[in-house]
């Protein structure tokens, strides 16, 4: 394996983790600040919803995604009125890497929300504060840590998935090939050094996240 293959396999890795990760952020922000704000009917069930993806094989949830995506699901219409399709491409990779993500996301970032108490946007309220701005300026500043640890779960488990990625966005070199799928290729195909590199590749990547995020995490603490 040469070194342009590598450095493409990566970089297609790390795009579709970064990807992934800021397509989620917003909407699992908001759906733990509603976990762990907010009472409502089926409460329960939602939680249950959101930590699906943990725990069902992720090629089932690479089966329902390739039967939502592609041109015979019901998403069909808008893929040929666009006369497009999502299925085997990056795209398709980042999809499937933000769905296993997102539960680890909307958990770390409802335990965060949890930890702030409540009065402090009670009083940016009565001191003018719309809703958002106490929001932004009060609650998100206070529980960044978690915000950020939830990100960095769903980044690194993002870069690493296989199963559901390998159903809907297939094994394509140079167009859906992330690490962990050349690894598993390279494995069948009896390369064991080149998919000994692709795992040492991945595991620079992998401590180099997490030790950048314990130490924005130590420097970010009160």
């Amino acid at each position: 394996m040469s070194a342009a293959e590598v450095l493409s396999i990566t970089t297609l890795t790390l795009r579709v983790g970064v990807v992934a990760t800021l397509a989620i952020l917003p909407f699992g922000v908001a759906l733990a600040w509603l976990l762990a704000r907010r009472e409502f009917p089926g409460k329960p069930l939602v939680r249950a919803l959101v930590a699906l993806p943990m725990v069902l094989p992720p090629v089932a949830v690479g089966l329902g995604l390739l039967w939502l995506l592609g041109r015979r699901g019901p998403l069909a219409a808008l893929w040929e009125a666009l006369d497009t399709t999502l299925v085997f491409s990056w795209w398709a990779a980042a999809l499937a890497s933000a769905v296993v993500g997102f539960p680890l996301l909307t958990r770390a970032c409802e335990q965060a929300f949890a930890a702030v108490d409540p009065r402090l946007e009670q009083v940016a309220r009565s001191l003018g504060a719309s809703p958002l701005r106490g929001f932004l300026r009060v609650t998100l500043p206070l529980a960044r840590r978690g915000v950020l640890y939830g990100a960095l779960l769903a980044f690194t488990r993002g870069i690493g998935e296989f199963g559901a990625t390998a159903l809907v966005a297939g094994i394509l070199p140079g167009r859906t090939e992330t690490l962990a799928l050349g690894i598993y290729s390279r494995v069948l195909l009896g390369e064991d050094a080149a998919a000994a590199a692709l795992c040492g590749v991945s595991f620079a990547i992998g401590l180099a996240a997490l030790w950048i995020g314990e130490r924005w995490l130590r420097r970010a603490s009160p």
